[in-house]
């Protein structure tokens, strides 16, 4: 098969998962929306969702055009500067469809729920599913699209393409910085406002329809976990395909196969995915086993694909030497079987972080009743319980990528670890249509109090919202770790970069630019995490006000004689939440101009290592504590520990509201946010 021929495939593979996405969409839209109260309901979440990316887009845009000009003209790079657009519009494509969907599917869920749990899954997977073959199909349509018409119709060198294809990250990496920013500040901002009156204040239950930020919290669910999560996995994808790509264009120069392979993994798991979609149905009540079912068949197809793929590419003979050690001048040669077994490592690392992040993460193991039985003795207890789980839950994902990292590399070198990234990004479809799942079967939970239906019902929606919880936790691990191994790999392709423009830099431990630079770097997750969850405690504040304001202004909301305004309480965290994300957006894109202009690649590429090693350990522990805090709070609710109303479910609700901005806002920014630094570092190679 030419490469060609496999380009061709593999845009086929991107154009396929579009498809399909859209006739899902079409299905969740057939379904039943139920009662006019609910439609009602589920048209101010639409509506508030849709105000909130259109005004943050509008924001974005401006920042973009700045940037897309800086390309073109100061940089003279008008081909990046072309990629870095197309980058931005599928990354907010992606975002914004799977978005619109979500905020239907959610009121379908709630009537489905009537007829019991199976059907209720049925539908929210299926909205779910539309999110995440979306991320999937654009990411691949957009950079193999984009590499086939420059090499193909514009003649360009693979290494002059790879470079405008740096742009297409860069462009992806834009938008999710800000999508899963302000979305987690929106929703955070909104959900704990809202708590913090609604329940801790007034004593009224969660998605209580007199609470006026209700329907603003509704909304975050979908800006933050659905449009968020799915630029942010968009991102990813594209910035490890981008940089694997470039990688094997480095190391192996002069052939092709090893810069079109990894697009054909992502091209089998597209179809991988999609089958395993087919998999997805109740047997017996296991709401998890029924999804895992899904992702375990994705793999197993993929593994199977990916064996295929490599033979072909690379057949049974040897593809290195891939690199030398100046003492003792060590050359490792690889195989196809190398080559395979690397992928295989990426598939195992994905179903890694899914079982460690649902051991930590899941009611039914002792690290979040650990955390419940703590919230007996209080607040305090519960809040060092949990922040005891979130700092060792980075533990086990540090060792599993540390040693994926290893056995790559003396598999294949830096290429196995490029190949093994892209292998576990290769699932993005299926891992991101399990995370969806979540925010709909939350928004389900919501309308379902809201609108008053059967205990029944809101017990069928609440099994979903749990298992949604502990799905979002997995999936945000998921990303951390792909991030994590995306990031080596850019920084890999940052140092031959250098060495390809004849600069050889050393990173050497002994010298002050390097030490200097790691500093800074390590410090970076920090102070960004804390700019979020800054953000998170203004926006909640400026909530709390105006549900408090119309508490005492508005009479009758307390009886249910008089609606609340709803409507101004989307603004107002609208708002706060556009305001307050634009500084901690600007430091992956500042912090590297600033540090590798004045000290230098040496001190930059510090920069870059230190602000990988922390932003791992930093997004690990708030993302997983957040959701171990989350489903304590959900395990005391249903009954255990003394229910709803005990003293162990007060403390367990301040846990909860600590704990959500860590899950939701600063922990998932981190990820794009140490890619950006590497894909902004790249492009400065040539000035450096």
């Amino acid at each position: 098969m030419s490469i060609e021929q496999s380009l061709n495939l593999i845009i086929g593979s991107g154009v396929l998962a579009i498809l399909y996405g859209l006739f899902l969409a079409w299905r969740v839209i057939k379904f039943d929306s139920g009662s006019e109260k609910m439609k009602e309901i589920a048209s101010a979440i639409q509506e508030g969702a849709s105000s909130y990316l259109n005004r943050q887009y509008f924001v974005v845009s401006i920042v973009g055009i700045v940037i897309f000009i800086l390309i073109w003209f100061l940089l003279d790079q008008p081909v990046t500067a072309v990629g870095f657009a197309i980058g931005s519009i599928a990354s907010a494509m992606a975002g914004y469809i799977g978005m619109n969907v979500a905020v239907r599917a959610n009121v379908r869920t709630a009537q489905a729920a009537k007829s019991g749990l199976a059907d209720a899954l049925n539908v929210a997977f299926k909205g779910g599913a539309v999110t995440g073959l979306m991320v999937v199909g654009l990411a691949i349509l957009s950079v193999a699209g984009f590499y086939f018409v420059l090499t193909s119709y514009f003649s360009l060198s693979t290494a002059a393409s790879l470079k405008a294809l740096i742009g297409l990250g860069f462009g992806g990496s834009l938008i999710s910085v800000f999508a899963r920013l302000g979305g987690g500040i929106y929703t955070k901002g909104a959900d704990v406002g809202a708590d913090l009156v609604g329940k801790v204040e007034a004593g009224i239950p969660e998605d209580d329809p007199r609470n006026p930020a209700v329907i603003a919290d509704n909304v975050g669910d979908n800006v933050g976990d659905d449009a968020g999560m799915a630029a942010d996995l968009f991102e990813t994808y594209a910035v490890t395909a981008i940089a694997a790509m470039l990688l094997g264009s480095l190391l192996f120069e002069g052939s092709s196969e090893p810069v079109i392979y990894p697009l054909a993994l992502g091209a089998i798991s597209v179809v991988a995915s999609i089958v395993g979609t087919f998999f997805v149905r109740l047997i017996g009540k296991s709401i998890m086993g029924a999804l895992y079912m899904g992702l375990v068949v994705s793999g197993v197809l993929a593994a199977a694909g990916f064996y295929w793929a490599t033979n072909q590419f690379f057949g049974n003979f040897v593809v290195g030497p891939v690199f030398a050690q100046e003492t003792d001048v060590i050359i490792q040669e690889i195989n196809s079987q190398a080559i395979f077994f690397s992928s295989l490592i990426g598939l195992f690392v994905t179903l890694g972080m899914v079982l460690i992040t649902e051991f930590y993460t899941s009611k039914n193991f002792d690290s979040v009743k650990n955390i419940a039985r703590a919230s007996q003795t209080g607040h305090a207890t519960n809040i060092i319980s949990g922040l005891a789980i979130s700092l060792r839950s980075t533990f086990l994902p540090i060792i599993l990528i540390a040693a994926a990292t290893m056995v790559a590399f003396n598999l294949a070198g830096l290429y196995g670890i490029a190949i093994a990234a892209m292998s576990m990004l290769s699932m993005t479809g299926i891992v991101v249509a399990i995370d969806a799942f979540g925010p709909i079967t939350d928004n389900a939970g919501g309308i379902a109090e809201m609108v008053g239906l059967p205990e029944k019902v809101r017990g069928v929606t609440d099994s979903l919202d749990a298992v949604g919880n502990t799905t979002k936790a997995v999936t945000k691990g998921y990303a951390i770790a792909s991030a994590g191994l995306a990031a080596l790999v850019l920084f890999a392709a940052y140092s031959q970069e250098l060495a390809d423009i004849g600069k050889e830099v050393v990173f050497r431990l002994d010298d002050t630019n390097v030490l200097v630079g790691l500093f800074i770097g390590a410090a970076l997750p920090y102070l960004f995490a804390s700019l979020a969850m800054d953000a998170v405690g203004k926006a909640a504040s400026s909530v709390v006000n105006e549900v408090r304001r119309q508490f005492k202004e508005i009479k009758g909301i307390m009886s249910g004689q008089t609606k609340p305004d709803y409507a101004r309480a989307v603004s107002i965290v609208t708002a706060a939440a556009q305001k307050e994300m634009v500084i901690p957006a600007l430091i992956p894109i500042v912090a590297p101009v600033v540090v590798g202009l004045w000290l230098g690649p040496e001190a930059l590429g510090g920069l870059l290592v230190g602000s990988i090693v922390t932003g791992l350990f930093v997004a690990i522990s708030m993302t997983t504590g957040g959701a171990a805090w989350d489903n304590a709070k959900k395990y005391i609710e249903e009954g255990h520990l003394g229910g709803k109303g005990s003293e162990a479910h007060k403390a367990a609700v301040t846990g909860d509201t600590v704990g959500d901005p860590y899950k939701d806002t600063a922990g998932p920014a981190i990820n794009p946010m140490i890619k950006v630094m590497n894909i902004v570092a790249l492009l400065l190679v040539p000035f450096l």
